[in-house]
């Protein structure tokens, strides 16, 4: 029975082992036709040899060292002395084979380790110089970013090595009978203690080594007042690790000298003293300097290593390309003024993407299955003019289909993509408060210049399993009244699976058999998968990071996706890490994906930048130069939203570049609040079409205000521009610190604090209506601020915002209007007609509620002593029991409840 269990037990394993391999091999076999299929061979081959290298040689070196020192372990057989008796020992060649199967286990758990690191590998060994030194060594940044990483991952793996290697000696030795432990004495033979001195003595000159590393290290030092070494580091730090590095290489040499005087005692004083050492001239010695002599005199003593960590970090972060100029903040702004900045203002948003996307949600989805995912701002030159244009796709979601339907042909044959997209101009409204479109419906419809072609989404941010394309099974493609339009797709995507070993392969892949046995596969039938464009681009090129807000764009009668790729490090000496952990990022690449045929191209936009030049080499033919982007797409280059908010960010410390003021942190920045949706929240960096001061032309930028810490006013703003031939710059503008600009949550306030408005809203809410606010936006035109906020309602009961107002405020006037263009008449002059009064067109029923509301409300305000507040209740209950009267004597209209 015992011998059953064990083969029973065996077979299990084999049987298990042949499976994971059989499941990995698949995998892998089908990884290689998915690079082929987009034209990426040599990426696969590349990144599967680094991974290769670095795990075979890792795990080789691992194995073969500790096996060679357990070679070296055989010898003569003694008694093996253990607590309470004399053992025989085990004989060499058996501890050999039983070390040498447990050491592949572990070597072959550190090769998978060691294979994720392959970039660390790859960087260093095609760096590329940042063609800038640092101040202490002198050596090129691509050092530390490139170099000291991948010498760092040599120290740790060799270090384990001797450890492990030390290890296994000693037990082999003992379990051989080299040495043995006995009361309080070890005895060992001298085969055995020179083997061990000479292991641990390794391990010290290596110890020795990472001191030298640390000295380096020192560069990235949290210690002082700002990144990077401090005067601690640098005058006692350094110097304790210049001992140490000595200290490790006597004791090494201690090590030597007690294995041929066969001294235990001099091994242990020689680890002592490492030890010792490690913890006085190591961490005890910095520590004094700082405490005592670095602390009472920090500003003085640490103006220095200020300086290097600000320049360092705004090189880091691209904050030293940004230009700086001062902005009035003027109440000049005439309707001249406004006339003649025209552009800007037919470009001013209205439509946030919260409410838009539940209205484009409730009016142009069509079906239950087809989603709305997010909405961006893209703009389009129309009727001789720069637009900023809202748009959405169309995607197919399979999880809204009916549980009934979600059947295997369904979701992997018949409904393989979405259909289309929606594009409305940002601030144009119908008179019912909804978006007016320029692209809508299916097939989609609209403006000539904007016609999709192709309005098949394959490829998107929902579409995440794999479909089977050109099979006998026709695609749904659209809705059309109460019938589906079916397709077929003619697309350049998708895998051939005209051969069982394929079909085999991708049943195995995705556990669905049918793809083995299904009836409706041809010979020219094709999967496609990956089809989610994030889980795309990463798996083609890993070693990038990616913007989290992919966009869409109609092109060439096309859609397409773009994505803002970023080559970031933390390894940039002296600048400040972002709570992301990265001290350097660049926009190096744009990635467009193809959303009908899945074609995924990278352009490179910071050709400059020595991390994708490094990146260059090692993927030779997977980046491609700006210059090769078509027209078409190059026009819908944004300024990427993720590495502005890390800018933003960094660049509220790193304006200030006098140490002394970085010190106290004088003129520290903050981003401000706003209100959304009835809640406060930071401010999001938003995108316009407006003439920056200086330019004599509008363009595409990405902006954002800042504010003093603890304080609301507003004292710069800053733009990101994209169009060229600016495109990648950044613009500071500061306001005049002797003058008060109001902030976003100053004019929030002013809303609130506005009565006509108050009353106005509390009806609104009183009335069943959700009230909500969109972005407030702050827009410069010429030498003065707007600030502009729509004004959102929509039933409790029905999801479908309609934008009813728009708030203007600029100076001291606050106007809230039906349109934008009311409000500018306003304020600026103009023929204004009156609004329409929330009260207008109410029931008998919701009258008499309004009155009460009206009169509760104005008793309030005579109470505090507001009179013009209590005025302007009192004359609009007036108006509502004048209403009333007219109500056929005072009561309800037949059918008026």
């Amino acid at each position: 029975m015992r011998w059953a269990r064990i083969s029973l037990f065996a077979l299990a394993a084999a049987v298990a082992t042949v499976a994971v391999v059989v499941l990995r091999g698949v995998t892998f076999y089908t990884d290689y036709l998915w690079f082929v299929d987009l034209g990426y061979r040599q990426v696969f081959v590349t990144l599967v040899l680094s991974r290769l290298r670095v795990g075979l040689m890792g795990g080789a070196l691992f194995w073969l060292a500790v096996m060679a020192n357990l070679w070296i372990v055989r010898g003569r057989n003694r008694q093996l002395h253990v607590v309470g008796g004399v053992l025989e020992p085990l004989r060499p060649g058996r501890v050999l084979g039983l070390a040498a199967l447990g050491t592949l286990v572990v070597a072959v758990l550190l090769g998978l380790a060691l294979a994720a690191q392959w970039p660390v590998v790859e960087r260093f060994r095609h760096a590329t110089p940042f063609g800038l030194n640092d101040p202490f060594f002198g050596l090129d940044i691509g050092f530390y970013v490139f170099t000291l990483p991948f010498l760092r991952l040599v120290y740790q793996f060799g270090f384990l090595t001797l450890l492990a290697a030390l290890a296994a000696s000693a037990a082999g030795h003992y379990l051989v009978g080299s040495f043995y432990l006995y009361g309080d004495r070890i005895t060992l033979q001298p085969r055995a203690r020179l083997h061990l001195s000479i292991l641990l003595a390794s391990a010290l000159v290596l110890k020795a080594y990472g001191y030298r590393l640390a000295m380096w290290q020192l560069l990235f030092s949290p210690r002082g007042v700002a990144f990077g070494a401090s005067y601690t580091d640098i005058h006692a730090q350094l110097p304790a690790l210049r001992i140490l590095v000595v200290v490790a290489l006597l004791a090494a040499a201690l090590v030597m000298v007690a294995a041929f005087r066969r001294s235990i005692r001099m091994t242990l004083a020689a680890l002592g003293l490492v030890l010792v050492s490690s913890l006085a001239v190591g961490s005890a010695y910095p520590s004094l300097v700082q405490q005592f002599q670095v602390s009472p005199n920090e500003l003085s003593l640490e103006i220095p290593y200020m300086e290097h960590n600000i320049a360092f970090t705004r090189a880091a972060f691209g904050l030293d390309r940004i230009t700086e100029s001062d902005f009035p903040a003027t109440l000049t702004l005439t309707r001249e003024d406004i006339e003649r900045n025209r552009e800007t203002i037919d470009n001013i948003r209205l439509w946030d993407w919260r409410p838009l996307r539940q209205t484009y949600s409730q009016l142009q989805e069509m079906r239950l299955y087809y989603h709305f995912n997010d909405v961006d701002l893209v703009r389009y030159h129309l009727d001789g003019q720069l637009r900023s244009v809202m748009i959405s796709a169309r995607e197919l979601n399979q999880a809204q289909l009916p549980a009934a339907a979600r059947t295997w042909v369904n979701l992997h044959l018949k409904f393989t993509h979405g259909y289309g997209a929606v594009l409305s101009p940002g601030n144009e409204v119908t008179p019912e408060g909804l978006p007016a479109f320029y692209i809508r419906d299916i097939p989609p419809r609209g403006r000539a210049e904007l016609s999709i072609q192709r309005p098949e989404i394959y490829f998107g941010e929902l579409t995440h399993d794999y479909i089977v394309v050109k099979t006998a099974e026709k695609e749904f493609d659209y809705p059309i009244g109460d019938r589906n339009v079916e397709t077929e797709y003619e697309g350049r995507a998708g895998i051939p699976m005209g051969s069982l070993f394929k079909r085999l392969a991708f049943g195995l892949r995705f556990r669905h058999y049918q793809l083995i046995v299904s009836g409706a596969l041809r010979p020219e039938s094709r999967i496609v998968f990956r089809r989610q464009i994030m889980d795309r681009v990463r798996t083609i090129a890993p070693f990038l990071l990616y913007d989290s807000d992919p966009y869409l764009v109609v092109a060439d009668g096309r859609l397409f996706w773009f994505i803002d790729a970023y080559t970031v490090s933390s390894g940039y000496p002296y600048s400040q890490p972002h709570p992301l952990g990265l001290n350097y990022i660049r926009n190096a690449a744009k990635v467009v994906v193809d959303a009908y045929h899945g074609d995924t191209k990278f352009y490179v936009f910071e050709p400059d930048d020595p991390i994708i030049q490094t990146y260059s080499k090692v993927f030779p033919g997977l980046f491609l130069p700006e210059q090769a982007m078509p027209a078409y797409l190059r026009e819908h280059v944004r300024y990427p939203a993720d590495m502005f908010r890390i800018q933003a960010h960094m660049f509220l410390t790193y304006h200030m570049q006098d140490p002394r003021v970085f010190y106290n942190k004088e003129d520290q920045w903050a981003i401000p609040n706003e209100m959304i949706e009835a809640k406060t929240q930071a401010m999001e960096p938003y995108y316009v079409i407006m003439k920056l001061p200086g330019s004599d032309r509008s363009e595409f930028i990405l902006m954002l205000p800042f504010t003093p810490v603890g304080k609301q006013n507003m004292i710069a703003w800053v733009a990101g521009r994209a169009d060229d031939p600016y495109y990648g710059e950044l613009k500071l503008f500061k306001f005049p610190k002797e003058g008060l600009v109001f902030g976003p949550m100053q004019v929030e306030a002013r809303i609130d604090q506005d009565s006509r408005i108050a009353q106005d809203l509390t009806l609104w809410g009183q009335l069943g209506s959700q009230v909500n606010r969109g972005n407030l936006l702050v827009i410069p035109i010429e030498e003065a601020l707007l600030y502009v906020e729509p004004l959102y309602l929509q039933a409790r009961d029905n999801p479908l915002p309609e934008l009813k107002r728009v708030f203007l405020i600029y100076g001291n006037q606050v106007a809230m209007e039906e349109t934008l263009q009311k409000a500018i008449d306003r304020v600026f002059g103009g023929v204004v007609e009156e609004p329409t009064r929330p009260s207008d067109g109410l029931t008998y029923r919701e009258l008499i509620f309004r009155a009460i509301a009206l009169y509760r409300q104005a008793q309030e305000r005579l109470v505090r002593g507001d009179w013009a507040g209590y005025g302007q209740f009192m004359d609009e209950l007036g108006e509502v029991l004048a209403n009333l009267e007219q109500m056929d004597g005072g009561q309800p209209p037949e059918g008026g409840q």
